[in-house]
């Protein structure tokens, strides 16, 4: 009997995400990995797929192929991060695939190794597979040397070494040989380490902790009535996406997937952007997801100790590296669309919204007596040279939150954001006790206030603008009241939710702006926007306006629940880099503003 290949997938973004905050891996909806960066998430895609190949098909990527595939569904275990693929050949044979990154607490401590686990079984008839796991390090560029054992595969070179344990013929696993399954086989794929047990035994006890540990993991979370199960995964995605040794939180798990086709707008998203992290807190707050709170601001009191009061790059490595000199490796690109890219400039930029974020990220836990760790006097006094960064920054031209990389403007958003510590930081100062400092901080950002008031609105236009003295609008100008600049009903904001409605929507998506950047007008949807425009219109009271957006939102979510940093308008396409915690943060937000209160029901 011959072979026959799986069905070809399209390239997209129907991928499933799984991790254990340590990696992340990406699965396509016929259960092949298609990325998957070692030894941490901005590392070596040693399963690079996603951004294409320069060898034969199937290089980086790890496939469990049926024979005669035509079919598949794919879907998390309920409330956790375990992903099931099912594969149908329409001749009644049918496998099932399990994917997961183990993640449960042992001899406590949190168990969460650079791994992931693979378990495949029959489902009906006789079916025939093929298992073809050919990573690659460099960036595609070094095909490994491939040493093996008993019950183990073995890949050596440029530094690193990557094993896999099974129970399956280490033969058939090598010679990519097609075999009839007949029972259930396990995969353990990461360190050159050996296991204590049968692989069956430990990836089945794995499977086991690991969904025990999500499951309690998501009923402590404090949710709204309704959109639960789209809240549900976007926390645990948010998770996934945050790095536990040192509290870094990265903007998404993928580099280079472009914002639309054929544009070079292809950036590296693995790093921590403190915007983004800002907003991932601010999300899991919300739901009273604390822990991960606590653990960036591990991260965040380092960043303060190592500018001392100083200028603050807007994004750091996850282990704080500051020089993320970006370069252009040699892959095809997600769907032919080059350049694929290692490392971000940005990290050079000069954007002044930075130092609110610091403060945001970090107000909350001086008033929030669940923590574990209390802030205390020393945190604060650290805190309050980021804010005299703020104040001297305020009306200082930088690259903007849209880090546009060859003009500087004084942004309306990033002086709201300066505006915001100095306002947080008398705030704390009061729960403190100290009158001297909160004066002091209330009047620098009443400063600030009246500035942007004089300064970032423009009569002509009869709203306020993305720069100062300015014309042209800005999705982020939608934030003044989220972060409490003005009230809801203030003619001003109103108007000027009016005013970007009006430019920057198309249907039930909204541009982050419309004027030509450095690489042209935006092409897509910036999906955070329009969740920013939904919290806007709930605000000012057209929630049923908001409600009907938001649905639009959930319905361009991929088949598992995520989204990726842009949407196409005219066909809800996905593009940019993925999952992209921006987009799930709107998930979470939008739900939390327009459900209906548990007391309806109870």
């Amino acid at each position: 009997m011959g072979w026959t290949s799986p069905i070809s997938q399209q390239q997209s973004l129907d991928l499933a995400m799984i991790g254990n905050c340590s990696i992340a891996g990406l699965i396509d909806k016929m259960g092949a990995i298609q990325w998957c960066c070692l030894p941490r998430f901005d590392g070596d895609p040693v399963f690079h797929a996603l951004l294409g190949t320069n060898g034969e098909e199937g290089d980086g990527a790890f496939a469990i192929e049926l024979n005669g595939a035509v079919r598949s569904e794919q879907e998390y275990v309920q409330n956790t991060a375990i992903v099931k693929t099912r594969v149908f050949d329409g001749q009644g044979n049918a496998i099932e695939i399990t994917d997961f990154a183990p993640r449960f607490t042992t001899k406590g401590r949190m168990f969460r190794p650079n791994g992931i686990v693979r378990r495949v079984r029959p489902l009906s008839g006789h079916p025939r597979i093929r298992v073809r796991c050919r990573p690659r390090f460099a960036w595609g560029q070094r095909v490994p040397d491939m040493t093996f054992g008993s019950n183990h595969v073995r890949w050596v070179g440029n530094g690193m070494a990557l094993r896999m344990t099974t129970n399956a013929s280490v033969t058939f696993v090598r010679n990519e040989t097609p075999f009839l399954l007949d029972g259930s086989l396990s995969f353990y794929i990461g360190p050159d380490e050996s296991l204590t047990d049968h692989p069956e035994r430990v990836c089945r006890d794995f499977e086991e902790n690991t969904e025990t540990y999500w499951r309690h993991w998501t009923r402590r979370l404090s949710l709204p009535l309704e959109y639960q199960e789209a809240v549900i995964r976007a926390a645990i995605t948010l998770k996934l996406c945050t790095y536990e040794e040192t509290g870094a939180i990265i903007a998404a798990a993928t580099t280079s997937v472009p914002e639309a086709d054929k544009t070079e707008r292809n950036w590296d998203y693995r790093y921590c952007w403190l915007r983004d992290a800002f907003f991932v807190i601010r999300a899991l707050n919300s739901l009273s997801e604390m822990e991960t709170m606590e653990n960036y601001l591990r991260y965040l009191n380092n960043i303060a100790a190592i500018t001392d009061g100083g200028h603050v790059q807007p994004l750091f490595g996850i282990g704080m590296e500051e020089k993320l000199v970006e370069e252009i490796v040699d892959l095809p690109g997600y769907r032919g669309n080059g350049p694929v890219r290692v490392g971000n400039q940005a990290y050079e930029h000069f954007q002044h919204d930075v130092y609110g974020n610091i403060v945001l990220g970090a107000a909350q836990a001086y008033f929030d007596r669940r923590l574990l760790h209390q802030p205390g006097l020393e945190d604060f006094k650290r805190l309050e040279q980021v804010g005299e960064r703020a104040y001297a920054m305020h009306d200082q031209p930088d690259a903007g939150m849209w880090e546009l990389r060859t003009r500087a403007r004084v942004h309306t958003s990033s002086s709201l954001m300066c505006w915001a510590a100095c306002d947080r930081l008398a705030k704390i100062a009061k729960q403190f006790g100290l009158q001297d400092r909160a004066d002091y901080w209330q009047e620098r950002a009443s400063e600030i206030h009246s500035v942007i008031c004089k300064r970032g609105w423009n009569e002509d236009v009869g709203a306020f603008v993305e720069s100062f003295e300015g014309a042209d609008l800005d999705a982020s100008l939608l934030l003044m009241a989220e972060v409490g600049f003005l009230p809801a009903n203030d003619p001003r904001f109103i108007a000027t939710v009016d005013k970007i409605g009006a430019s920057l929507r198309r249907g039930n998506h909204l541009f982050r702006y419309h004027a030509a950047d450095d690489f042209g007008a935006p092409e897509n949807a910036f999906n955070i926007c329009t969740f920013w425009y939904i919290d806007a219109l709930a605000r000012i009271g057209r929630k049923e306006e908001a409600r009907d957006i938001y649905e639009t939102m959930l319905s361009c979510r991929n088949h598992v629940g995520l989204l990726s940093e842009d949407t196409t308008p005219a066909t809800g396409e996905l593009w940019g880099n993925f999952p992209q915690t921006y987009s799930m943060v709107g998930i979470i937000n939008g739900a939390v503003r327009l459900s209906a209160g548990w007391d309806t029901v109870t």
